[in-house]
């Protein structure tokens, strides 16, 4: 079992930044991919970016690549989602997942690659 906890959404202008954290306990984390995806309201669950297990690299979707950055502490068992420049359009609840490294080719973009999800965090952004 692997445990996330999201945190660090809020409120925030557009043109803002908001520093996403989430902590995961449990299993081994570097054996683990982890994603951050992200849900709006009538919207289905959208893919926002990964980070390799190790942190050697990372893969963006196109709506993120630029703006948003995802880094990770595997001291901390943490991984964060680093959102520049945001738009009303980046409202949504915001999860991470953990993608088993076995489980999954590169870049594991796929909801369904991921076996662990957080609660979320919600980001509404202000025009």
């Amino acid at each position: 079992q692997v445990q996330l906890v999201e945190s660090g959404g809020g409120l925030a202008q557009a043109g803002g930044s908001l520093r996403l954290s989430c902590a995961a306990s449990g299993r081994t984390f570097t054996n683990y991919h982890m994603g951050w995806f992200r849900q709006a309201p009538g919207k289905e669950r959208e893919f926002v970016g990964v980070i390799s297990r190790l942190g050697a690299s990372t893969f963006y979707a196109e709506s993120a690549k630029g703006r948003f950055t995802i880094s990770r502490d595997n001291a901390k068992n943490t991984v964060y989602l680093q959102t520049n420049s945001l738009k009303p359009e980046d409202t949504a609840v915001y999860y991470c997942a953990a993608a088993d490294r076995f489980a999954t080719t590169w870049p594991p973009s796929r909801a369904a690659t991921y076996y662990y999800w957080g609660q979320g965090t919600q980001v509404t952004v202000s025009a």
